[in-house]
């Protein structure tokens, strides 16, 4: 029995294992760890891998089973909502970079079919790379991200017509034709799995799930994901291409969470593969050849790419903020520009000096990536604050910003994405005077034909919120993805209406602390009201009563909002009110027919002593009465204002409803 891949295996995930250890003690990522393993395991190097055929392999698993879960993770509909930025931007984005690069190849002096399978190459991105680095930061959902995404996809989608073009670059076969007839069985398999996704699939994970076995739900998944990706091969297409299809078939199924948990493992062991292959291609004798050559390449193409995508992104409305910071993260050479280059060099266009170069100075752009991504944030605050404004908006005529705003007394929402539009619905529904800012050019055009008051732009920029007129507005909502945009929306909007209530929706509690230091009035963190509500359920599933439920749950508010109550009143100065009702809560309540307070006045002192709230205002119609008499008595309808701890709002909340 032939044991040498397994050895092969284990060998190389000790040694990825000692290399990550040490990287993450420097906070470099694993990635890197990962590419340095392979260099240094290959057989060019040490020589613990005389034969990588096989690790290659299963390398390839790892960028389909990447692929695969990243379908999950996105959806059929968020691909239609960034469809301009696929189509668009993935189109500029590829052309301009091919056309780029085949001119200063052609400058130095190569033929112009090679000059332009050089742009091939280099024009495709990273999405292993990107994509990890994001969902392991969690700021999949900001701009910047879906315009990466959007254009990652398109260079996905173009791997196999470039490739089918090569051969025609080197005086051989049909490129055209090919090319036409793939994208033809492109467009049909998408369809097909489009309809998997409605009808197929569902019923398919019925049948599975009914059999209650954990182990045919995972061998489903496998199935699923790994067939698609054959049967788009067998079409022509790539495997990750079909992989990616059959993960938006599943994420439009209920079951699309439980399938991401289960293949996860799967697919972060097959990724490490995958970045250790690639290392293993070095010969690290061609750094000791051509080191001033190979950091002159790698520093024109971050420069070539970063410069290019961030123009794209101005180009289609993008504020040049979050063109930059997409244009930075697209600047290194991606995993199926190692499949291209393959192919370059059967076909001649590449020779064996060339492809070692070129794989060189692809790792090492790999492994800059992190960097680029981590100083993008910083390098894109600069320019735009060294830049006149009327540079770094963005295209008002994508946006239809308009005439300015003539709202007073308003609620402003930063972000249009799930929570942004859930809040607009609500105020609208209410007759609540509202004005939503967002970064997508597409978006507001969109619902500015449908009637929404929206405007294009980035909150972070005075010019931006004052055409919101945040000087008038009574709150401004911050429901977006990116904290260090969070933070620098919420102090602005504080510099500029100090009475204002800020409310930030964020992702950890880690972030809480300092959005409370900047005067932040509340903080909603996901990651904790998805506990509370978690527990909500749970209680409700043993029957608990409703008001025991509110009990725990308002115990459980206490506790895990107890560490941050001292940073929000070491700043009560600059949050208004609150600071001075730390621990209490204001709340209104509808009279209804038949409650214990209908028909009582506020001297019988049933409300203050079965419930120790206070009345602060009651509203009856469209008058309002402050601080009302004693003499005042409830009548069906009227919505009281009430102040009292949690304990207190609860107790009181049960006499405005019907006995």
């Amino acid at each position: 029995m032939d044991f040498n891949a397994l050895r092969d295996i284990v060998v190389l995930f000790g040694l990825a294992l000692l290399t990550v250890v040490v990287l993450r003690k420097l906070n470099l990522p694993s990635i890197i760890g990962f590419l340095i393993t392979g260099m240094l395991a290959g057989p060019y190097a040490l020589g613990f891998i005389r034969n990588p055929h096989q690790v290659e392999q299963m390398a390839e698993y790892g960028v389909v089973l990447l692929l695969f879960t990243i379908g999950i993770e996105f959806s059929l509909k968020e691909l239609v909502r960034i469809r301009h930025m696929v189509l668009l931007g993935g189109g500029l984005q590829l052309f301009l970079t091919i056309g780029a690069v085949a001119a200063i190849g052609t400058m130095a002096a190569f033929p112009i079919s090679q000059a332009v399978f050089f742009g091939f190459l280099v024009a495709l991105s990273s999405t292993a790379i990107i994509m990890k680095l994001m969902m392991d930061a969690g700021e999949m959902d900001t701009p910047q991200a879906k315009a990466t995404l959007g254009i990652l996809i398109f260079q996905d989608l173009c791997i196999v017509p470039l490739m089918l073009f090569t051969p025609h670059l080197a005086g051989g076969g049909d490129g055209l034709l090919d090319i036409a007839i793939v994208s033809a069985k492109a467009i049909a398999v998408i369809a097909a799995a489009h309809l998997s996704a409605r009808f197929l699939i569902p019923w398919i994970f019925e049948q599975v799930v009914g059999t209650r076995s954990r182990e045919l739900f995972i061998l489903s998944i496998i199935f699923i994901g790994m067939g698609t990706a054959w049967l788009t091969a067998q079409a022509g297409l790539s495997l990750a291409l079909g992989a990616f299809i059959a993960g938006l078939s599943i994420s439009e199924s209920e079951y699309s969470h439980q399938a991401l948990g289960d293949i996860m493992p799967f697919r972060e062991a097959f990724v490490s593969l995958f970045f250790i292959s690639v290392g293993m291609l070095l010969k690290p004798a061609i750094l000791i050849k051509f080191p001033l050559l190979i950091i002159g390449l790698v520093l024109a193409i971050i420069l070539v790419k970063a410069l290019l995508a961030s123009a794209v992104g101005v180009a289609l409305g993008l504020p040049m903020r979050i063109a930059i910071i997409a244009g930075l993260a697209l600047a290194q050479i991606g995993e199926f520009s190692f499949v291209l280059s393959h192919s370059g060099l059967s076909y001649g266009l590449l020779t064996r000096e060339t492809y070692q170069i070129f794989l060189a100075a692809s790792i090492a752009t790999m492994m800059l990536t992190p960097l680029c991504m981590k100083i993008s944030g910083p390098v894109a605050d600069y320019l735009t604050a060294s830049l006149p404004h009327s540079w770094t908006r963005g295209r008002s005529s994508l946006s239809q910003n308009g005439n300015d705003v003539t709202l007073s007394d308003h609620v402003i929402i930063v972000g249009y994405g799930v929570n942004g539009r859930n809040l607009t619905k609500v105020l609208g529904n209410l007759d609540i005077p509202r004005v939503v800012i967002d970064t997508n050019p597409f978006t507001v055009r969109s619902e500015k034909g449908g009637g929404e008051q929206i405007i294009f732009g980035d909150a972070s920029k005075p010019e931006i919120l004052g055409h919101a007129r945040i000087s008038e507005a009574r709150i401004i909502v911050i429901a977006i993805s990116d904290a260090a945009a969070s933070r620098r929306i919420a102090s602005l909007a504080r510099m500029i209406n100090p009475s204002i209530h800020i409310i930030v929706r964020t992702r950890y509690l880690l972030e809480m602390e300092p959005l409370f230091r900047i005067g932040v009035n509340e903080v909603i963190p996901e990651e904790f009201e998805t506990s509370v509500e978690i527990l909500s359920r749970v209680l409700k599933r043993f029957l608990i009563p409703q008001d025991a439920v509110e009990e725990c749950i308002a115990e459980v508010r206490r506790d895990g909002y107890e560490m941050l109550r001292t940073a929000s009143k070491r700043h009560s100065h600059a949050v208004g009110i609150a600071g001075f009702l730390s621990g209490a809560e204001i709340g209104s309540y509808r009279v209804r027919r038949g409650s214990p307070v209908e028909g009582e006045s506020l001297r019988g002192g049933l409300l203050r002593s079965t419930s120790g709230a206070t009345v602060v205002a009651i509203r009856r119609g469209s008058e309002i009465t402050p601080n009302p008499d004693p003499v005042w008595e409830f009548r069906e309808d009227d919505i009281a204002l009430l102040l009292g701890t949690p304990e207190q709002m609860r107790a009181a909340a049960k006499l405005f409803e019907p006995a």
